[in-house]
């Protein structure tokens, strides 16, 4: 990555949002907690074969970040998720995220947001949101390798809708599973 890497933000590679219902009280549920707790093995289960590995650390100055390994697609995705917004009901994580292709290294930038909204009638929905961006160092990737922005952004965002959709119920399960286990 060079020096100068920056996120193009105007530009969307991909963009999946997919909901699912919690089954746990409204005032048990933490998703900071559940996410920056998360147990490696509880991760890989949530995204089978995908999920390779999740752990938490801070930023050099302290703010809260969770570092997933996954596979989208035909890249490995090595996140560094920082906490933007880090509440019970709502977490917004930033990634400068490093993808390992089968023509080397590149880096997006991958905005996950989680976020559970009470809907009235005892019933939660969990929103599961990924959005990428491209960065400079990967539109000179995509030029040095032939392929158009187009064409990437298509790959990408069939690989990440069909994870997104894999992996929601199963964070959903898993943060219900968490919020009962504290209640």
């Amino acid at each position: 990555m060079s020096t100068e890497n920056k996120v193009v933000s105007d530009m969307v590679l991909s963009s999946s949002q997919v909901t699912a219902t919690i089954e746990a009280p409204l005032e048990s549920i933490d998703i900071t907690d559940w996410l920056l707790n998360l147990p490696d093995k509880e991760y890989q289960r949530c995204a089978p074969p995908d999920h390779k590995a999740a752990g938490y650390t801070t930023t050099d100055d302290g703010r809260p970040m969770s570092i997933n390994v996954e596979m989208i697609g035909t890249g490995l995705v090595v996140q560094h998720y920082v906490a933007e917004i880090a509440e019970k009901l709502h977490c917004h994580m930033v990634s400068t995220s490093d993808v390992l292709t089968p023509h080397g290294w590149t880096t997006v930038q991958v905005i996950w947001d989680l976020s559970v909204k009470d809907n009235g009638d005892g019933t939660l929905t969990y929103t599961n949101s990924v959005v990428s961006h491209p960065t400079t160092d990967f539109l000179a990737f995509l030029e040095a390798n032939g392929q158009s922005f187009e064409e990437a952004a298509a790959a990408r965002q069939a690989a990440s809708g069909d994870h997104n959709s894999r992996e929601t119920p199963l964070f959903a399960a898993s943060i219900a599973r968490h919020a009962l286990a504290r209640s």
